[in-house]
């Protein structure tokens, strides 16, 4: 995975993923919104094959980095529980 900042402000920040699709991004973007601090949380993608996804997170009160990397680490814990759960229903 490739991440490249293309701009940043105390507010909002624009961040190109690559070699992700709509899998991650849309899980992430679904967890940014269900942040009270978040005000928008949207991803493009302009082209599938030839133009990497730009994700957009604009905040009040804390900075879009800071959300993003919460978001992240819950998104973890999400997989992880289903995992677990999963695991435990697949070898009954």
């Amino acid at each position: 995975m490739k991440l490249k900042v293309i701009d940043k402000t105390d507010t909002e920040v624009r961040i190109e993923i690559g070699d992700e699709s709509h899998t991650l991004l849309n899980s992430l973007k679904t967890l940014l919104l269900n942040d009270p601090r978040v005000e928008l949380a949207t991803y493009h993608i302009e082209h599938p094959t030839i133009t990497e996804p730009i994700l957009y997170v604009k905040t009040k009160d804390v900075d879009p980095i800071v959300a993003i990397k919460e978001a992240s680490d819950r998104l973890v814990e999400v997989f992880e529980e289903f995992k677990n759960v999963f695991n435990n229903k697949a070898s009954m």
